[in-house]
């Protein structure tokens, strides 16, 4: 296969602090929605007030809606809802939905008044849905952020006050073809320079060396994030240098054949893809795709570090993943007391540890994640990800999903027509001024 048919993929290395990690055990595919999230709902303004009408007049019978839908989602989402709800004296039925389907539904749910007792939402569209008023605060019924990193704090919080909880989260890392990287003489890269350097080496006429998502969605957004954030950039300054470079420095790798162009239309599926195939050596990814690698490609001896910084000696910062528990307004408040009850049951860190090894995600609680590496020593790349990464929502609430659209948009015409980063982000600026 040359370099010109290759689909395409990317990914590169991580920090000095990032020791590698070993690969996983076979275990059941988890396919959230990682970093797909933040929607444009602005229908969701009508939902402020439709209360609803959730099926049975038991108290103690609850509906919950959510989009996960693996064997593995099974066993610990369904597993951990059925524990807690039998020790709690409640009964509970699921409803799943497709994850890109669910905002429809609860659009849907909120004008038919039939909002569940607990609904999942993917976390950048929380604040958008409590915005509507369709979501019952949740600190009245007992639940805090106690023990949440801030940054996972955030993800269920709008204007102050808290809408959701996660019990676990995710983020995005290096992986790498480790035999590829150690025939090259190189350890995994832990700054700019040394990714661009790794990516060199490991470019051959069959493969290009880093692969990343940079597809007209959330999704590609999502991916440039670590590269903008670590670089100084932020989602308030668009056309300011630490967004721009980011961009140069994504522009150069594509331009230099390191990086297939194709990244334009590659989803995180896409990407990971390319590195089973060999078509890559390094890529940008996420743990729930750990799965689906060890059990396609065994015999590839792959690695993951954190993702490459600007400069060495600094942490690397990425977007949390995740999904967020809400109790939504029904106007049964006896109803919305007990889902509370089953939420904060739900929540607590013994039952995170057992979730997040069951789907390769992490826990939102500090030290549960702290006990979940030791315990999932191949995971802790991910973990450290995630003591740095931030909320994509913190700053401009329901506003992201605008800037989100503008960033995918400028990145699009730097990568597919060459168009100078700082002209396009300085239209993306402009757009979301």
């Amino acid at each position: 296969m040359t370099m010109s048919s290759i689909p395409g993929p990317p990914g590169p290395p991580g920090s000095a602090a990032s020791a590698p990690r070993r690969r996983l055990p076979d275990r059941p595919l988890s396919r959230r929605a990682l970093g797909l999230g933040a929607l444009a709902v602005p229908g969701l303004l009508g939902l402020a007030g439709c209360g609803s009408d959730s099926g049975s007049d038991d108290p103690r019978a609850l509906r919950i809606v959510d989009y996960y839908n693996t064997p593995a989602d099974d066993v610990a989402i369904n597993g951990t809802f059925t524990k807690c709800a039998e020790e709690l004296g409640l009964t509970f039925s699921r409803e799943r939905v497709p994850g890109d389907q669910l905002i429809a539904k609860v659009l849907q749910m909120g004008s038919s008044r039939t909002l569940p007792d607990l609904l999942m939402l993917d976390n950048p569209n929380v604040q958008q849905v409590a915005a509507s008023g369709a979501l019952a605060p949740l600190e009245q019924y007992g639940i805090t952020t106690d023990g949440l990193t801030a940054p996972v704090a955030d993800l269920g919080r709008y204007d102050g006050t808290l809408y959701g909880i996660a019990p676990t989260v995710n983020t995005i890392a290096l992986f790498y073809d480790a035999a590829a990287l150690e025939q090259a003489g190189l350890a995994p890269p832990t700054t700019w320079d040394e990714l661009r350097e790794a990516a060199e080496a490991l470019t051959t006429k069959d493969r290009y060396g880093l692969a990343f998502s940079a597809i007209a969605s959330y999704e590609g957004t999502f991916q440039f994030m670590p590269f903008m954030w670590s670089h100084g950039g932020d989602e308030t300054d668009l056309d300011g240098e630490g967004v721009i470079g980011a961009s140069r420095f994504w522009s150069d790798l594509v331009r230099d054949g390191l990086v297939s162009r194709s990244v334009v239309n590659w989803g995180q599926g896409d990407v990971i893809d390319q590195f089973k195939a060999g078509n890559v050596a390094m890529v940008v990814n996420g743990p729930w795709n750990i799965a689906g690698l060890d059990a396609d490609t065994p015999d590839l001896d792959w690695d993951v570090v954190t993702i490459p910084v600007p400069e060495a000696g600094t942490d690397p910062i990425a977007p949390l993943g995740g999904e967020v528990w809400t109790v939504p307004v029904t106007g049964d408040e006896e109803k919305q007391a007990k889902a509370a009850e089953l939420l904060k049951a739900f929540v607590a860190p013994e039952n995170q540890l057992y979730m997040a090894g069951e789907r390769s995600t992490i826990p939102g609680d500090a030290e549960a994640a702290q006990e979940f590496a030791r315990e999932h020593p191949e995971l802790g790349t991910f973990v450290e990800q995630v003591s740095t990464a931030r909320s994509r929502t913190a700053q401009l609430g329901p506003d992201w999903p605008r800037t989100a659209k503008a960033i995918y948009t400028a990145n699009q015409r730097v990568l597919v027509d060459d168009t100078d980063p700082a002209e396009a982000f300085d239209e993306a600026a402009r757009t979301v001024s």
